[in-house]
Parts: C-alpha cells; sequence; structure tokens
C-alpha cells in the first residue's frame, strides 16, 4: 500500500498536462532503442506553461542497453550520467523544443540517497514533476518509488541544514539556496525562492510527509517546526555537506566537458538560444549541426558578423 508521501505524488504526478507535450513524450519514447520505464516532465515550463521555452523531460531506462549514440556518448553516460539531448516536436502549427536527459534506474536511485554527493536528481524531482509516458503499472511503481525517494532525501537534508523552528517553506529555501551553491548554475540570486513562490502550499504540506517516510520526529508550535535531531546529527551533516560542496562545481565541469562530446543536437539548442536572446539567426548547416566543435571559429566569425550589422542597423 502507498504511504501518505506516495498517495501525495500520486495525485501530482498524474495530473494532466497539455496534449502536445504527451504526444512528445509519446514520440521520444517509441523512438528509444529500449522502451523505457517512462518519461518525466519538469522544470520551469511546467510550472509557467511557457511553451516557447524549453521543456525539461527525464528517459528513465531499465538498463544501460536504453542509452542512445554511439560508443563515447553510452560510455559517457555510464560514467557521468546523465547524457542531455536536445529535440524538436511540430505539433500543429507550434514546435516545441525540451531538453531530454537519459538514465537507467539504477543511476536514478543511487543519486536519491543522503549518501549521495551529488544533488542533480534528489533536488530536481522534489520539484513539482509529471510522469507523461509510462511502461506499464510495475513501471509506473518503481518510478514513484524513485520520486519518494528524492522527496525523503530533500526533506532530510532540509531538516539537517536548516534552523531549528522554522517554517516548512523557510526549510525549503535553505535548502534550495544551498543545492543551488554546491552547483555550477548561470542562475540569479534568490532562484531558489523563486522554485518555490506559488507552490507554498505544496511544498509545506509534502515537508513533513518527508519526514514521516524517513521515520524523522518533529514538534510543531504554531507553523514553526522543530525536528528531533541530536547536536552530532547535525554536526555529521554539516561536515558530509561540505563534501557536497566541494565536489558538486568539479562534477558539473567535468559535466559540461563531456557534453561538448555526448549532447545530441547541441548545436541546434544553442542556435536556438542565441536567436532567443539575441535575435541573431546563425542558419546552421547540416555539417555544422553534426560537427560543432569543428565549425566552431566559422560559427564565433559569423555571430560577430551579425552582431556587428545588426548595430549598424539599429
Amino acid at each position: 500500500m502507498p504511504d501518505a508521501l506516495e498517495k501525495f505524488l500520486i495525485g501530482e504526478l498524474t495530473t494532466p498536462v497539455h496534449p502536445d507535450v504527451v504526444a512528445f513524450a509519446d514520440a521520444l519514447a517509441l523512438a528509444c532503442p529500449q522502451v523505457p520505464l517512462g518519461v518525466l516532465f519538469y522544470g520551469s515550463v511546467l510550472r509557467t506553461e511557457d511553451f516557447e521555452g524549453i521543456l525539461d523531460f527525464y528517459i528513465v531506462t531499465e538498463d544501460a542497453s536504453g542509452f542512445t549514440g554511439g560508443l563515447i556518448s553510452r560510455t559517457g553516460n555510464l560514467l557521468l550520467p546523465p547524457n542531455v539531448r536536445y529535440a524538436e516536436f511540430k505539433a500543429g502549427q507550434r514546435i516545441l523544443r525540451a531538453k531530454i536527459a537519459v538514465l537507467s534506474q539504477q543511476q536514478f536511485k543511487e543519486r536519491t540517497t543522503l549518501g549521495t554527493l551529488d544533488t542533480t536528481l534528489w533536488a530536481r524531482f522534489c520539484q513539482p514533476v509529471r510522469l507523461i509516458w509510462v511502461r506499464d503499472a510495475k513501471a509506473a511503481d518503481t518510478l514513484l518509488d524513485l520520486i519518494a525517494r528524492c522527496v525523503t532525501t530533500a526533506s532530510c537534508w532540509a531538516a539537517l541544514l536548516g534552523q531549528p523552528g522554522m517554517t516548512a517553506v523557510e526549510y525549503w529555501q535553505s535548502l534550495f539556496a544551498r543545492t543551488y551553491a554546491s552547483e555550477l548554475r548561470v542562475e540569479k540570486k534568490g532562484r531558489g525562492h523563486s522554485l518555490i513562490v506559488g507552490q507554498e502550499a505544496r511544498f509545506a504540506a509534502m515537508l513533513p510527509l518527508g519526514w514521516a517516510r524517513a521515520h524523522l520526529r518533529y514538534s510543531a508550535t504554531g507553523n514553526r517546526l522543530e525536528p528531533v535531531l541530536s547536536f552530532s546529527a547535525r554536526k555529521r551533516a554539516v561536515r558530509r555537506w561540505g563534501l557536497v560542496g566541494q565536489t558538486g562545481k568539479p562534477r558539473n565541469v567535468a559535466r559540461l566537458i563531456k557534453a561538448a562530446f555526448t549532447f545530441e543536437n547541441g548545436a541546434s539548442y544553442l542556435a536556438w538560444k542565441i536567436q532567443r536572446h539575441t535575435g541573431l539567426d546563425l542558419n546552421l548547416s547540416e555539417a555544422e549541426r553534426k560537427h560543432p566543435l569543428l565549425f566552431l571559429p566559422i560559427l564565433l566569425k559569423r555571430m560577430q558578423r551579425l552582431r556587428k550589422q545588426s548595430q549598424t542597423q539599429n
């Protein structure tokens, strides 16, 4: 039987999303070399429904045989998951764009415990998420457990690192400030707070559910919560988080380097980002799309020329 947290998450995971997003996920799942367990949808577009932005999908495979790409790409996904690729999907008169990360259920599970130094999974999937494609009922149960593990781990870190007697929202705000600081993320200051805006009731309800799943007792005075933790437990947690912070940025730098060789359709993604933010259309050739590193000097010169033309016209 599902526990209280899982019941809460079932309602969230199964909340309907726009049919075009579901169709996109269907196409991605069908294109996989092995039928995946499921496709998860999360991120800013889920929160804002601004389909001019980039959708965020995670494809969870049964094992490494479900990874795409050549030998270098598959090896990279084994050693430093997840691999990320960019894809576009035509839905009526609209083009949807997405970043798609791929990893196996074992890789996902290993990164959802208190012992992991990698915050990538649990810090993202304690946020709102939808399961928009799933293989079968067994796969749905597996993915539900993985998401519940993310929330539980995040809730425990919030308790261990937070100040006693905070509100539930303050625990989450404190946690997200730490997770962003531990990663190499180009985000505005206060980004962790903005993740919670409009979702305060959701996060407030979820924190004690995560604590209950972890068998962590707490007291409540009004809307202020105080988990029952020893001084030594908090001290060990601070030392452990120090390792999380020390390893987070180097790990993300390594992922960026890996992405230079494994990010499928990365040139198309960057060209779209440049056009959206600057109005400059790089007009990539097919060869430039396939071999962006090889043509990088040419692309940089073209961008400089287009920028000068734009400045002259203005």
